[in-house]
């Protein structure tokens, strides 16, 4: 996956994590709390790592930078 798409599925998920949990907080189903926690905390993860994919990406076009000026 790029990572583009792991930040988008991210915000996905954290979005639909947070209407689970407010919509189990509303109706007092504490199942559906949890299960909107999990997906967020699942969300919150998928960016990180879409993040980190940028990161590596943009150090390796640095070292790669570097190399061709030599």
């Amino acid at each position: 996956m790029s990572s583009t798409t792991d930040k988008i599925k991210g915000l996905a998920n954290e979005a639909a994590g947070n209407v689970k949990q407010g919509i189990g907080k509303v109706t007092g189903n504490e199942k559906l709390q949890a299960e909107g926690k999990a997906q967020e905390l699942k969300g919150e993860a998928q960016q990180t790592v879409g993040k980190a994919k940028d990161g590596i990406k943009g150090a390796a076009q640095k070292a790669s930078d570097a190399v061709n000026r030599i």
